[in-house]
Order: C-alpha cells, then structure tokens, then sequence
C-alpha cells in the first residue's frame, strides 16, 4: 500500500510529464500541420512581433511623422499576422498551440509547487491592541476613500485619535506624527498614499511603534504586498482590535525613506514635470524622445555590492525584488523581510534591443544587494520616491533596514497571493524521470516550514 508521500512523488512525475508533453506538442503542432509553409509562417509570425515592439520603440523614442508612421505599423503588424494566418487555415492552429502551452505551464507549477520549494509566509507576531492610536487620513487620497468608506468614524468608535489632513495646505506628516508620540500615541496609522506612508512609518519605526497601513490609495502597492483588503479600506481598521504584527524591511534613499521602490533616470525625471499630474500620457510621450536617446536628463551610473551598471536610462531600486520572471507575479513583491534590495538597470539603445528585452525580460539588469549608490554626472537627480517627486544630491545612497517595521494588520485578510514557481524545465525533466521518489533535494524534505511560518534561519 502506498504512503502519501508516494502518492505526492506520483503526482508530481505524472505533472511534470504532462508538463513536457503539452510543451512538445504546442511546438510541433504548427510545423506537422503546416509543413514547410507553416515553419515558414511561424518564422514570419516571430518577425512581425519583432517588428511590433521595434514599432513601439520608435513611437516612445521619436516624435512628429517618425512616431505617426512607427503607431501605424505597430497596429497594422498583428492584425496582418491575424489575417495571413486565416487566409492559409492556421489561425485555429496557433490557438490550440497556446492552449497546450498553457497546460505546460499549468502542469509544469503544479509539479514544482508540490516539491516544497515554494517561499514561507511571513512570521505573524500576536501582539495585545494598541491603547492610544493615532491616525492620519488624507481626504484627497485615492479619489476620496476616506468619506467614502467612512474611515474617520470608524477610526474613531475604535478609540483611535484621528487628524484629518489639510487638502488645501502642505502638511508635515512626519512631524505629526512625532508629536503624537510625544503626546503617547502607541501606534501610528496612515491613510493615503504610498509616499505618505513612508514617512509616517519611519517614525514608527525610529521609535519602536506598531505601524497601520489603511488601503486608501490609489494603487496601495506596500498594502497589496502585506495581503491587505484594497477593495474595503475600512478593513484594515480591524487591526486595532484584532490584529497580529509583521516584521517588515525599510529603505533609504539617503535620508528619505520608502517602502516600495525609488526610480532615477527616465521615470524620476517625468514624475518632476509640472504636467504630469494632469496628462500623465501627454506628459510621458513628450518627455521620452528625449530622456530615452539621451538628449536630456543625467548619465546615471548604479553601484550594487560590487556590481556597476554604466549609462542606464532607468534604475529601479526596490523594497524587497520584484518578480519580473512570470507574467503572473509580475511587479509582486514574494517578500518584504529578506533584507535585500530589488535592483532593475535598463539600458536599451536601439529597437532591436528593444524586442530582445521584451522578448526575453531576463535581459533586464537585475541583482539583489544591501547597498546600490546611484551617481551621475549632474550635482543633483531627480528621484520618483514611492510615486512622489523628490530631488536629491548626487550620489544617492539606498540602503535597507531589515525587519525594522512592525507592520500591525488584521488577523484575518485576503493575504498574498501565492505567487507560482518559476518554470524550471531542467527540474521538470528530473521530475517527469523520476520513480518512486521525488526530484526535490533531500534537504527541502527535512527542513519543513511551519504553517504560517518563515524558513528556519532567516
């Protein structure tokens, strides 16, 4: 009779072969049922992708006639590709074909994420609530959430102090917030914006207090990282009465804080346009030509741990790296406690480079380090600070503290999403090999993580 770690290992090589198999077929599907036309035609079908995101390159990078003519051969590309394929009765094809691909990937996570390899959750800290909380709402945040879901009132039937920011003056959040610890505030909590909350949290963190992040923004990046409810603001108040703490890093850029990412090079400087918060889009597009072929902005260079990365158009340094290897984690954060700097440099000087960095993301300059200094040859760089424009003095220094947020959130939540493994088709071979026993290292089975629990040792 079989055990269940049998029937596990069972699972797995009979996923993992369903994995290679659907992977097989998606790729020789076209070329049995085309023939030689239909290699051909897959040929042309990569070039025209080719040719679409050389097409969008030109219309980010040029202006006047140049980019008219690069959106119309960017629209016109795929739509021929859809005609070409229908006339020679291949469309339906390159339909199956995905589909199969897509059951690859299915079968192929499936397999990985039964091999234990998957990352823990972050450690939850029962902790007594707060007696004296104090908490700032920006009425103004995300398109008026804060009348909207009636969080003052219900801050306030929970005994929380509430300060209702100013919309029409410039407020220092920081300094209230420092004034409420003084008056023996013994958490701090925020409405607004993911700028508003970095500075509100390196308060809390600098004096040792629990930290509450309200989901009223806009985008709510940092909320949506910590498993918070982004459709019902209202819910993380519950953390005042039944709540648990998480222990999360805090960056630095020189001596602003942050808790998703500082970007320098093309988006720092677009973020400084006076217009750009009126016509985001319109605003982009005339400042790109510019910033993307070097006519404007700083020449940037990034130090990460050892690693340098010359004359990048962009680099992005984040609060824990984001997931830039699957379309599904994309721009996910798995963790807030590593204690690692996400680092992303791009340097694209041609369309051609343009297609081979959308074509294969990998492309991208990406590390992980505890320290990236970003200089330039100007005295002064333009930095988007979780969203916000900010002007520091060159160099930047970014630095991490590690697990110095105690972050309180609800007991119960809608929780981070369980991010899916990265497709390793070398592990899924061993895998799909494999006979009574599992292609997972013998290690992983002996340092089981506790439900909820974080892997021993970090």
């Amino acid at each position: 009779m079989s055990t269940p770690m049998q029937r596990l290992h069972r699972k797995q090589a009979w996923a993992a072969r369903g994995a290679l198999a659907a992977a097989a077929a998606a790729v020789l599907l076209p070329l049995v049922r085309g023939g030689p036309g239909g290699l051909l035609l897959l040929v042309v079908g990569l070039a025209g992708l080719a040719l679409t995101v050389a097409a969008l390159w030109w219309v980010l990078s040029r202006r006047g006639a140049v980019r008219a003519g690069a959106a119309l051969l960017a629209l016109a590309t795929p739509i021929g590709l859809v005609v070409l394929f229908l006339r020679e009765n291949l469309l339906w094809v390159i339909a199956l074909s995905a589909l199969l691909w897509a059951a690859a990937v299915w079968c192929g996570r499936y397999a990985l994420r039964s091999t234990g390899l998957r990352q823990g959750r972050i450690k939850e800290y029962r902790t007594p609530p707060p007696k004296r909380p104090f908490l700032l709402l920006n009425p103004r945040s995300g398109g008026g959430k804060v009348e909207k879901f009636a969080l003052r009132d219900k801050a306030e039937r929970l005994g929380a102090r509430v300060v209702l920011l100013d919309p029409e003056r410039h407020q220092d959040v920081a300094a209230l917030a420092r004034t409420a610890v003084a008056d023996g505030a013994d958490l701090l909590g925020v409405a607004g914006g993911d700028g508003t909350q970095a500075q509100v949290a390196a308060v809390a963190a600098e004096h040792g207090l629990p930290f509450l992040v309200i989901s009223a923004g806009t985008r709510n990046h940092f909320a949506m990282d910590l498993g918070l409810d982004r459709e019902d603001p209202a819910a993380c108040l519950d953390a005042l009465t039944d709540g648990v703490e998480l222990r999360v890093d805090l960056c630095f850029a020189d001596d602003r804080p942050f808790v998703n990412n500082a970007s320098f090079g093309v988006y720092g400087a677009v973020v400084q346009s006076p217009g750009y918060r009126d016509d985001k889009v319109g605003t982009a597009l005339e400042l790109l030509p510019d910033l993307l072929t070097r006519q404007r902005g700083p020449r940037l260079t990034a130090h990460a741990d050892g690693t340098t990365f010359t004359d990048p158009q962009a680099v992005l340094v984040s609060n824990n790296p984001y997931r830039i290897d699957d379309p599904l984690g994309f721009g996910r954060r798995q963790r807030l406690n590593s204690g690692r700097l996400g680092v992303l440099a791009v340097k694209v000087d041609s369309a051609v480079e343009a297609a081979e960095l959308l074509l294969d993301p990998q492309g991208v300059g990406a590390l992980t380090a505890r320290e990236v200094v970003i200089d330039a040859d100007e005295p002064q760089l333009d930095v988007g600070l979780d969203g916000e424009a900010v002007t520091l003095r060159t160099p930047v220094r970014c630095r991490i503290e590690r697990r110095v947020l105690r972050v309180r959130v609800p007991r119960e939540r809608p929780g981070v999403p369980d991010l899916p493994p990265r497709l390793d088709w070398r592990r899924l071979r061993k895998l799909a090999a494999a006979v009574g026993r599992t292609a997972v290292p013998a290690r992983s089975a002996h340092r089981r993580r506790p439900p909820g629990g974080e892997e021993p040792g970090r």
